[in-house]
């Protein structure tokens, strides 16, 4: 361990301007592993939003097909095709939302910079070895 503290405190002595590059670079990383996940999380929220959406319309149109049954003494061919297909193409909806939430699970969050880290060390191990 100290012999890499010894390497990284020669890099920064010897070439500060490559440490201040790197360092920009993980900045860069960083704010690019935010917006992923930012991005990751507002999709997921804008689905189960719409999944809940998807389930309450369809208990509220079988509900409603359900009281027109009812109440009409004979209802059409037509109608009765109606009441049934509403309500189902809502749940269609609510589960296409599901499948897209089970597909869409997200690696673990910065694990590119975990990966970095891991490299750098291993590089500043192998520079103090040297």
């Amino acid at each position: 361990m100290s012999a890499m503290l010894h390497s990284l405190l020669h890099l920064l002595a010897t070439q500060p301007g490559l440490i201040a590059n790197h360092a920009d670079a993980y900045a860069e990383l960083i704010g690019a592993e935010i917006g992923a996940m930012s991005s990751a999380y507002e999709r997921r929220a804008v689905l189960s939003a719409s999944q809940l959406c998807c389930w309450t319309a369809a208990a509220i149109l079988a509900g409603v097909a359900l009281m027109l049954w009812s109440v009409i003494p004979e209802p059409s061919a037509k109608a009765l095709w109606i009441g049934i297909c509403m309500p189902l193409v809502a749940v269609a909806a609510a589960l296409w939302c599901r499948m897209a939430l089970q597909m869409n699970k997200d690696s673990r969050p910065f694990e590119c910079v975990r990966q970095q880290l891991k490299e750098d060390a291993m590089m500043l191990r192998e520079a103090s070895v040297l």
